[in-house]
Parts: C-alpha cells; structure tokens; sequence
C-alpha cells in the first residue's frame, strides 16, 4: 500500500525501434530513476520500485496485472531470441534480474535472484533469495526453489504463499521512503560512448570510444579511477566501486546486468555474466568468460581462455568458438542498442 510518506515519480520512458511502451494504468507507482524502455507491455496496478528498469529492444517484455518489482531490479530480452513473458500478481525483490523467460501467475521472485534465458517458471512458485536459475530450466508449479542452481525444495502451502509474499511487498514499499541518490549525467565521457539518463557517475570515469552505460547503473570513481575502454558495455543496475585500486575494463567486453565490482581488473573479449560479484584485487584475464550468479575470491586471477563459474568462482572448462562467437555477437547488439537510445534521449 502506498503511504503519504512514499515518494513516488514517473518512471523515464524511452521507444526502441519506433515503439513506445504501453501501460494499462498510467500514471504508474514508481520510485525514483525507474525507466521503462521500448516494447514493453505492463498490465493494470503495476508497481516500479527505485531504478528499477524493464527494457525490451532485441524482443518484447509483455507483463500482467498487479506486477510488482523492487528496487535496482532488471527485467530484459535475449536479442531476436527470447522475449520475457510475465503473468498476473508477480512479485519481485530488490536487485533481481529476470531474463529472457517466461514467470507464470502468482509466482514470488525474492530478492538477487538471476532467471536466466530461455527458463520456464509455472505459476505459484517462490524463488528464494540469492538464487540462479539456469538457461532452459522448468521450474515447476507450486513449489519452492532455491540454490544456485535453484533446486526443488518443498512444495509451496497456500500460507507460506500468502506469508512470503506479503513480506515481499513490504520491503517494496519500504524502499519508496527510503531517501534515493540524485541522478546525473556524467559530462565528459567520450561523445561516442553513451551513458544512459539514469545512470549515476561520480569520481573520475574514463569512457572510451563506443562504450556504454545502461540505465541505473552507479560508476563511483571513489579514491581511484574507473577506465572503461573501447566497445565495452556496462549492463543496467550495475555497480562498479573503487575505494583504492580502480576499475580498468578493457575493449570489446561486456559487463552484464546487476554485476557488482570493486577494484579490479578485467581484460579484453571477456563476459561477466549476470549477477555476478567481482571483489577487490580480482584480475581476469583476456578472453574469460565469468557465467552468471559467480562470485570471485579477493585477489583471485582468472585465467584467459577459459569459462569459470561458482561461489566462489572455479575454472569449468575451455571456451570454444560458439561461446567466443556469442560474447562477440553481445559486442555489437549493444553498440546498436546505444546508438539507438543516445538519439532518442
């Protein structure tokens, strides 16, 4: 329920391709810095907490009814591969990433789970906190799951439904009170690289040539410097941190959604994938993929060549031509995608 207390704003709204998005109920309940990007249909009773972004250009993010979603949250596409389907009284927590699938009725999303493409989740099932849904996994109905990956758990009762979910809402509505940081466009990047409307800079950040930053992101220069080199993209709801090395991100790799990183190094042709948690004195090597919901070790050094995964982060295997042909097919989708949004705003 909204209080009087609650701040509430309009969410920034941009078309992709030509077409804007359609709302059911407008105005909308939405926090601060929350965006609202592209093809993407959102049913009646929606509720957007504090830069949360639904972004749909590559595909379509169609949305029921009474859809609620917390702050720093993302929702978003595969590119021409898979659209994000939502159904009706879906809740979604702080800082969780739903991509790229299809989240039947009355399902509950807590807060920093990652639902990777190509997923199914049936109705009436909760995802427990700090969860990994993996590529192409069914997540069947009335039940619980948890783990990275999420795993069957218990069945779900209609009183831990009711319970969970009310307790969700709360901290959604919570975080409208909650005092939010002002956003601001960064003046001197690159006049090339594109930095989106919502996106929080401070300190020293050095964009180079067709770089981007997406919408909610937060680049805090802090007592060092961030450099983000030629090509690179910096996916929504990220947040890049220095409090005494830096950050240098090189050419040509992508940073995907909610990544969080503090003083590091990550080098050229690399993917940090969704969700994932880069610590401070990590260096990742040239041509490393890092897969989603991973976590590095402080001071860890991932080598090149290779995909690592888990918490903390492990070498999997050897990357092949298919996953080096994806992460560069990555490269290019967002330089369009910021061309594209850097014109309309």
């Amino acid at each position: 329920m909204i209080q009087e207390s609650m701040v509430v704003t309009a969410p920034y709204i941009l078309p992709y391709g030509g077409i804007q998005p359609s709302f059911v109920t407008h105005p909308l309940i939405s926090g601060h810095g929350s965006s609202v990007l592209g093809k993407v249909s959102l049913g009646a009773n929606a509720t957007l907490g504090p830069a949360a972004v639904l972004r749909a250009d590559g595909h379509f993010v169609k949305i029921g009814d009474d859809f609620s979603i917390g702050r720093n949250s993302t929702v978003h596409i595969a590119h021409e591969l898979y659209p994000t389907i939502v159904g009706d009284r879906v809740a979604v927590g702080k800082k969780a990433v739903v991509h790229a699938c299809v989240v039947g009725n009355d399902c509950l999303i807590e807060d920093n789970v990652v639902i990777l493409d190509g997923s199914v989740v049936e109705q009436n099932v909760l995802i427990e906190a700090n969860s990994t849904v993996y590529p192409r996994a069914v997540l069947k109905a009335n039940s619980v799951y948890a783990g990275s990956p999420a795993k069957f758990v218990r069945e779900l009762t209609t009183r831990e439904h009711t319970q969970r979910k009310l307790h969700l809402l709360e901290r959604i509505a919570g975080d409208f009170i909650t005092p939010q940081t002002e956003f601001r466009h960064q003046p001197h990047e690159q006049p090339d690289a594109f930095v989106a409307r919502t996106a929080i800079l401070s300190g020293h950040v050095d964009l180079r040539s067709r770089s981007s930053v997406f919408y909610s992101c937060v680049l805090s220069g802090g007592q060092g410097s961030i450099i983000v080199h030629e090509n690179t993209n910096i996916q929504d709801n990220s947040r890049l941190e220095c409090h005494a090395d830096g950050i240098i991100v090189g050419q040509n790799t992508t940073i995907g959604h909610n990544v969080t990183i503090r003083d590091a190094r990550i080098g050229a042709q690399c993917l940090i994938g969704i969700g994932s948690h880069v610590n401070a004195g990590t260096v990742i090597e040239d041509d490393v993929l890092l897969a989603a919901g991973s976590t590095t070790e402080m001071n860890q050094r991932l080598e090149g060549g290779y995909l690592w995964a888990g918490r903390p982060a492990r070498q999997l295997g050897k990357l092949n031509d298919a996953k080096r042909k994806m992460m560069g097919d990555i490269i290019g989708q967002y330089c369009d995608y910021a061309d594209a949004y850097k014109l309309q705003q």
